[in-house]
Formats: structure tokens, sequence, C-alpha cells
């Protein structure tokens, strides 16, 4: 419930329950299992809690940056970003490794986050990615086909080039699942290193002009878009 009215995380709201911090209806609950509807008074440190507005909005995550609220080794964080926008707890939805860049989403509502990231949404997530080499076509079906990794069937949707230089060359790769380093992991298995990798896209929504650290909220729209169910053959 906590989670859902958007104040904190479930590990956190599990870790403010175990610490005697919330009551429910003006008594302490240990709890973190205890039912608990929108009828119930809920308080932590003797405050009451209303639903916070909910937010949705994009960053472009600079490479260097890690999607964490703190770090134990202090490096930098994505809230480092978010810092002075005088925004109420929000998540991250999905993640970005601390070398990736790009269109990154937050909110504070975490129903409308698991539809996102739900394996069945598949929910297409679109990438530009810089190589050290030069692709011709069967390299290109190969990277699509995939490879198996750490006993893992690894495959990109599609994967095609965008440019070339001498000796590197800049690709698009769709993929429509989430697994941890998904494209890292298949490139490496075919020897190929990857020099830079930039969400661009998620489902219809664009990294477009944003400037890289910067954010902005989702409008109506394009929530509503990114939450929809996939239609068979999409």
């Amino acid at each position: 419930m906590l989670s859902k009215l958007g104040l904190c995380s479930r590990s956190q709201a599990e870790a403010w329950i175990r610490a005697g911090r919330v009551s429910v209806d003006g008594r302490v609950v240990h709890d973190v299992e205890r039912p608990s509807t929108a009828a119930d008074r809920i308080t932590i440190d003797g405050v009451a809690v209303d639903a916070r507005e909910r937010v949705y909005l994009m960053l472009n995550k600079p490479r260097g940056h890690i999607t964490t609220a703190s770090d134990e080794r202090d490096r930098k964080t994505v809230y480092a970003l978010l810092a002075d926008a005088g925004l109420p707890w929000i998540a991250p939805v999905g993640r970005l490794d601390k070398a990736s860049e790009g269109l990154l989403l937050f909110s504070n509502d975490s129903e409308w986050a698991a539809r996102i990231t739900a394996p069945e949404s598949l929910l297409e997530k679109t990438y530009h990615v810089q190589i050290d080499r030069l692709p011709d076509d069967a390299l290109l079906a190969a990277l699509k086909e995939g490879a198996e990794d750490r006993g893992e069937r690894l495959s990109l949707k599609s994967a095609r080039e965008l440019r070339r230089g001498d000796r590197n060359a800049w690709l698009e790769v769709v993929l429509d699942e989430g697994r941890n380093r998904q494209i890292r992991r298949v490139f490496a298995a075919f020897g190929i290193g990857v020099l830079r990798l930039v969400r661009v896209a998620i489902g219809s929504l664009e990294l477009g002009d944003l400037a890289k650290g910067h954010w902005r909220r989702l409008e109506f729209d394009e929530v509503a878009r990114l939450a929809a169910p996939s239609a068979p053959g999409d």
C-alpha cells in the first residue's frame, strides 16, 4: 500500500514497518504482510500519509552514472541529476548499467512501472550501439540469432547498420525482452567490443533532442501508450 501510494519502494516500506515507524488506525504495525485498504488511516512517524501526485519522467542518462539511489563506493548516481528538482520519491523503471547512456524512465506509480517492465509486455527498446569492427550481412544475421551465455539463450529482435567509419560502426539494435546486460553479452559472445551503448527509444517514446543529463515529465498520452498492452503481431 505504501508503495502504491507513491511514497517509497517496497523494500523501503518494509524497512519502515520493521522499524516500528508505521501505524495503521493508531496501532504500530510490524507485520509487512498485514492486509491494508484505502480506508485505513496510515501514518509514518505520526504523520498521516496520502496518495502522492503521480510522477512520470524521462532522463537522458550520461555515461558513468549508476542506476541506484546511493552507492557505498560514492560513485555518481542518476539521482544526483534530479536532486534539485523538488520531486517526490520516484524509482527507476528498468535500468541502464554504468557504461550505458540514454533514455531512462522514473515514476512513483509502481503498478504502471510493473506493466512496463513485465516480460509479457514485449515492449520494444531501441539502442544505438557503436562496435569496434565493421559488420557484414552474415554478422548482422548471427547477432539477431543470438548466442548461449551462462546457460541463457540471448537474442536480438533486430540489428541493422546505421553508419560506419574506417574501423568501427554504429548499429541500431532492438530488444523485446530485458535480460541483464543482454546486448553486451550477445556482442561479447561474437568477440565484438561495445564502444558506446545508447538507449534511444522505449516503445513509441523517443529520446529525441533531450540533452544529456537533463529530464522532462512525460505527457499523458506518452504515459498511456507505454502501459498499453501490445497487440498480437506488434
